[in-house]
């Protein structure tokens, strides 16, 4: 594909004609293949999955697939469904890349279940990292409503309680764990640090060293650090490596009244030694974006928790995000033109 003079892309989820736009703009070797009567209507920016009543008939079920038949390469996968995109790469031979419109899009690569020849013809990327900002916003909103003891707060104004007087921590004496240094916990850190906060992180690769980290671990070392942690975030992506990591045995050791926050994948957390930890005092607060199972069901006990926030899978939805996975998109676009290495490859062994 390098030294083409052109790309044929699929737009295979739902994308404002703006972003379109930014994409032919940006990169004018682009060629955008998009019908939007064929797509789910967005019900909002960036709203990728698109409405789920939306149903094609036969008939568009056809041009549907006709017109990702006849692309180079998919923005998006095609009805964020694994089995869509299955079908898409065995059907067209001539698909060299898939950009998934999630920052964990590489779990539905990996679903598809395509043959090591599939996944070494194709290459797959993720828009992660365009969510690192909003989500390390919400990281902060967490370490700060543990420090500060939210829930005491917002009991006592339910109550319309002048209570006396108590001692709130100070983030700048605390220390902070980032688990998972990818695009998210390298947002982090910047935050926690100009708190004053020292921040240790996790990193698969020896030597690893970042302005705002005072010590890198890897996960194997967590024994070592997790007992003096006062805040504990997660932003690791769902593996079978990363599965449950976060589970009793991890749990068993943290420092009482612990801050928990996860922004990462639900997965890694195994919940019901999280909720045990919350019952027994192990985790003072925890500030919660993505769950196990997602809608969180209402028989959860997470939901009656007073020490838990709960943010139902949105901390990363801002107006500037499908601008960010446009522009992505598009700065990529050019690399596979020119013959340059793609951002945010895809892992086809772990598939994050």
């Amino acid at each position: 594909m390098p030294g083409q003079k052109s790309l044929r892309v699929a737009v295979a989820n739902p994308l404002h004609q703006e972003s379109c736009r930014l994409i032919t703009e940006r990169e004018p070797r682009v060629t955008l293949l998009s019908d939007p009567s064929l797509l789910p209507p967005a019900r909002h920016r960036a709203d990728f999955s698109g409405d789920p009543a939306f149903r094609r008939t036969p008939e568009q079920q056809r041009r549907f697939e006709a017109l990702l038949e006849s692309a180079d390469a998919l923005l998006g996968i095609p009805d964020v469904d694994p089995a869509a995109l299955a079908r898409t790469v065995r059907a067209n031979p001539r698909l060299r890349w898939v950009h998934t419109t999630s920052a964990g899009g590489g779990q539905e690569v990996g679903k598809a279940g395509l043959s090591p020849s599939q996944l070494q013809r194709v290459t797959f990327t993720t828009s992660a990292g365009v969510h690192g900002s909003s989500l390390a916003e919400f990281v902060l909103l967490g370490v700060l409503g543990g420090a500060k003891d939210l829930p005491r707060l917002l009991r006592l104004k339910s109550r319309r309680e002048w209570s006396g007087r108590w001692m709130s921590r100070q983030l700048s004496r605390q220390k902070a764990l980032i688990l998972g240094f990818g695009g998210i916990g390298r947002a982090v850190a910047p935050l926690l640090k100009a708190l004053g906060m020292s921040v240790t992180a996790t990193s698969r690769h020896p030597g690893a060293e970042h302005p705002d980290v005072d010590r890198f671990v890897r996960i194997g070392e967590l024994d070592e650090v997790i007992g003096d942690m006062d805040a504990i975030v997660c932003a690791l992506p769902g593996t079978d490596l990363t599965r449950r990591i976060v589970g009793e045995r991890l749990l068993s050791q943290v420092k009482r009244g612990v801050t928990f926050v996860n922004v990462g994948r639900g997965g890694v957390v195994d919940e019901s030694a999280l909720i045990a930890a919350l019952e027994d005092g192990r985790i003072g607060f925890a500030a919660l974006d993505v769950f196990e199972v997602e809608p969180l069901p209402e028989t959860s006990p997470l939901w009656a928790s007073p020490n838990v926030l709960i943010s139902p899978h949105t901390a990363a939805l801002t107006v500037e995000e499908e601008t960010a996975v446009a522009e992505l998109f598009a700065d990529n676009a050019t690399r596979l033109l020119d013959g340059q290495p793609l951002v945010n490859v895809v892992d086809t062994v772990e598939f994050y």
